[in-house]
């Protein structure tokens, strides 16, 4: 998916666990409005990595549920972390996200 075809709702969508997902919400519910385009870029870029892995997921899957194993030359690194770590907001400092403007 381009990056200009994301929306926030998809990007909801596209995210597998719910964590993530209330972490998507929150970000964009709480960062200042002049640094949300750096943290929806983070979450467009993780969501695109998702996305370009599911093909190999669901072969994976199929190939799981057939043989009872997983396929030999599937590389099997957990990335959690480095999905999330993109995911992150990009703004310089979040302890002015309560503030309001009155």
């Amino acid at each position: 998916m381009a990056h200009e075809d994301w929306t926030v709702d998809r990007l909801h969508v596209a995210l597998p666990h719910s964590a993530s997902r209330q972490q998507l919400l929150q970000d964009v519910n709480l960062t200042p409005i002049e640094d949300l385009p750096a943290v929806l870029d983070g979450w467009a870029s993780a969501a695109a990595q998702l996305e370009s892995a599911r093909p190999r997921i669901e072969a994976a899957r199929a190939h799981m549920k057939t043989h009872g194993v997983l396929p030999d030359d599937l590389e099997t690194r957990d990335v959690t972390a480095d999905v999330r770590r993109d995911a992150e907001p990009r703004q310089g400092s979040r302890d002015d996200r309560g503030r309001g403007v009155a």
